[in-house]
């Protein structure tokens, strides 16, 4: 029975069938019990989504359940996912946030690696747009990454267009290339397309153990640039000399000198500390807003005459995605991942993000 006006309340004006599965406990009590209209004979996944947006309890919206396995339309393929990543942009998820309206329930997940139909191992490049857009298609207005507009990597099975698979080194396991597709290809885009850093130049980065600073960490040291970054505790710090920082700060800590480029996922809480850091002519790249707040004020005497460049930064193209799995397999990095769980554990590791709890990369194993 259900309460209520079914067309004012729940918007149904039409039967539509539910089906129901039990299963019984010592045929004398019901163990489990789920409603759903997946018809008996239809192939299921397991699957982790958003069951709505809930800004003050994102965690409460959460479901963990079977799902129908996704039939790709032309032009698409289906991926058995083998590792996905978990990211903060799964979190805006469940608060209902987005750059586009989200359509619930949406299965969670933004990048992934995992096997074609055929057997080859495969990572899922998860930006997505209008195919006929020319130009750098992190700028095309309809650019959406896997799990806004479409359902999300954190099943069983995915589907993407053709154009979005590329082929997984072999001397790359599946828990790297999992991490690949957002946060370290934010960070490859910052740091080599724009920043415009050189070899030994110094570099700052704000923070020191989240997805995309340990990402700009490992990949400024490969690269052969001198790699500072802030840290609030002695054991974030000494992470951070262990992924390859040459120095470590207190967050708001004035530098001995000032540096070429200056990286910042936070956002109003450290952009006067990034501005105050630059040498003339440097750089601040800008891709998040983790310490909450839209706006940050800006020194306009510095911006103008000492030259400085700010750039914002979101994700990367698909060349740019090549470039870093190649950059990655060539200098043999591995991601700094902390936590490997399964399917069932996800909600675990979103509440870890979400806490921030976690350091550097949350991976799930299916």
């Amino acid at each position: 029975m259900m309460e209520g006006d079914y067309e004012a309340d729940y918007g149904i004006t039409e039967p539509f069938p539910l089906y129901l599965y039990f299963e019984m406990d010592d045929q004398t009590k019901i163990r489990l019990l789920r409603i759903n209209q997946i018809k008996p004979d239809e192939p299921t996944m397991r699957a982790v989504w958003a069951a709505y947006g809930n800004d003050s309890d994102p965690i409460s919206a959460v479901r963990s359940d079977i799902w129908k396995i996704p039939k790709p339309p032309k032009g698409w393929v289906r991926v058995k996912v083998s590792a996905a990543g978990l990211n903060y942009h799964d979190i805006f998820t469940l608060r209902g946030l987005g750059m586009f309206e989200l359509e619930f329930p949406l299965i969670l997940g933004n990048e992934a690696a995992g096997m074609l139909e055929d057997g080859t191992e495969v990572i899922i490049y998860p930006v997505m747009g209008n195919p006929d857009f020319e130009g750098d298609s992190t700028l095309d207005p309809a650019r959406h990454v896997l799990g806004e507009l479409t359902q999300g990597s954190l099943a069983e099975y995915v589907i993407v267009p053709e154009g979005n698979i590329i082929k997984k080194p072999a001397n790359m396991s599946f828990e790297t290339a999992s991490v690949l597709g957002i946060a370290w290809l934010t960070a490859y885009r910052m740091l080599f397309t724009r920043s415009g850093l050189q070899m030994d130049q110094k570099m700052l980065v704000q923070g020191s153990t989240g997805g995309v600073a340990t990402a700009l960490i490992q990949l400024g040291r490969a690269a052969g640039m001198e790699v500072w970054c802030t840290g609030r505790t002695e054991e974030k710090q000494s992470k951070a000399t262990s992924l390859g920082a040459h120095r470590t700060f207190q967050p708001g800590e004035e530098l001995p000198e000032k540096v070429a480029a200056v990286f910042d996922m936070s956002g109003a809480q450290t952009f006067k500390h990034s501005m105050e850091s630059l040498a003339a002519g440097g750089t601040l790249v800008s891709c998040g807003l983790h310490s909450g707040g839209m706006t940050a004020e800006v020194d306009l005497m510095k911006l103008f005459t000492q030259g400085i460049n700010i750039h914002g930064s979101y994700a990367g193209n698909k060349k740019e995605f090549e470039d870093l799995v190649e950059f990655v397999a060539t200098h043999k990095l591995e991601p700094y991942i902390s936590a490997v769980l399964p399917l069932e554990r996800a909600t675990d590791g979103l509440q870890m993000i979400l806490n921030g709890t976690i350091q550097g990369k949350v991976v799930i194993k299916i």
